[in-house]
């Protein structure tokens, strides 16, 4: 067979890849052979994976490898502290060390920071492979502001990936930032009244506090709800929270949230309550006296120094000093 035959034949079994069978009619009196079959397929393969890859950077997305380490955290992180740490992303690590990173995350170019990437979503898997020291697989994508946190949000909401009070922090940050209230729903896929509850709640329970307690993804909007309105109603509720869990260290989150509502139901004790103002009663550069100012009323303690015989003789001339200081209290004539 000459060559300009064999490259006809090639050609037709190509183009007979892209019809059904029962359309396909054979070169007359030459059957194309099984292996020539196979190689058309894949050469056809080749063809469709060079469309995709034209389609991708058609449209602005191409899957890149880079170094972790030129990869910017997003302005606004959408989890708690302590979401990234080896514990916590150990499972994935252990899934990209046996199979690859399998689904790519998602950056965007910086054109004037510190580092060449910004992280959309993928964040633990970025942490992962950081700390595989392998090149992190990403779709590199040109987003605006509004768009980007707009994916981050939703990325993790369709995952069921943060917790409610992780969402309500991650609304306040955005709102805090100047986003617009569409944007922020956006992100979240929720509504904007439910987007006004969230922010209540993550306005009204100060972020140290909700960072102690942790994310608690077994606590839901109702009672995240009745907490911050406790809270707002609670004399010095942080001070209660932060006492109780510091008590209770080894508590999981969930249990955390159910210790701080407790001690915002609890009765201040006598240890709790402010210890009342005291001045003190010097003489000769030595102190003989201290003076309480509780609601009571005032109280005078002499120290251990003072003599009884003092005490009697400051006692038996009260009647004089009270008659002494009236006088001079009185408006003169």
């Amino acid at each position: 067979m000459s060559r300009k035959d064999s490259r006809g034949l090639f050609t037709n079994v190509l183009s007979n890849l892209d019809q059904p069978a029962a359309s396909v009619v054979p070169v007359a009196g030459r059957a194309p052979s099984p292996h020539l079959m196979k190689v058309a397929a894949g050469v056809r393969q080749i063809q469709e994976k060079g469309e995709a890859l034209e389609q991708i950077l058609k449209d602005g997305n191409h899957i890149i490898e880079v170094d972790p380490s030129d990869v910017a955290p997003s302005d606004i992180p959408d989890r708690f502290d302590g979401a990234y740490e080896a514990s916590a992303i150990e499972t994935i690590k252990e899934s990209i060390r046996e199979r690859g990173q399998i689904v790519p995350g998602l950056v965007r170019p910086l054109q004037n920071g510190s580092k060449p990437y910004q992280i959309v979503f993928g964040r633990r898997r970025l942490a992962a492979v950081a700390a595989l020291g392998i090149k992190f697989k990403a779709i590199l994508r040109e987003l605006p502001d509004d768009e980007a946190i707009i994916r981050q949000g939703e990325e993790n909401t369709n995952r069921n990936d943060l917790s409610f009070i992780e969402k309500c922090v991650f609304a306040l940050a955005q709102e805090e930032k100047g986003y617009r209230r569409e944007t922020i729903c956006a992100s979240l896929s929720t509504t904007k009244s439910h987007l006004s509850e969230m922010l209540k709640i993550a306005s009204a329970v100060p972020r140290p506090v909700l960072l102690v307690i942790g994310p608690a993804p077994e606590i839901g909007r109702r009672r995240w709800l009745v907490f911050a309105e406790a809270f707002a109603a609670t004399s010095e509720a942080a001070a209660r929270v932060s006492k109780r869990l510091a008590d209770n260290g080894a508590a999981d989150t969930n249990q955390r949230f159910q210790l701080a509502s407790m001690a915002l139901q609890d009765k201040p004790s006598d240890t709790d309550k402010k210890t009342p103002p005291t001045t003190e009663i010097r003489a000769n550069g030595f102190v003989l006296a201290t003076v309480a100012y509780p609601s009571s009323g005032p109280r005078i303690s002499f120290t251990k120094s003072v003599p009884a015989q003092f005490v009697d003789f400051l006692n038996n001339r009260m009647e004089a000093l009270h008659s002494e200081f009236v006088r001079s209290t009185q408006p003169k004539q």
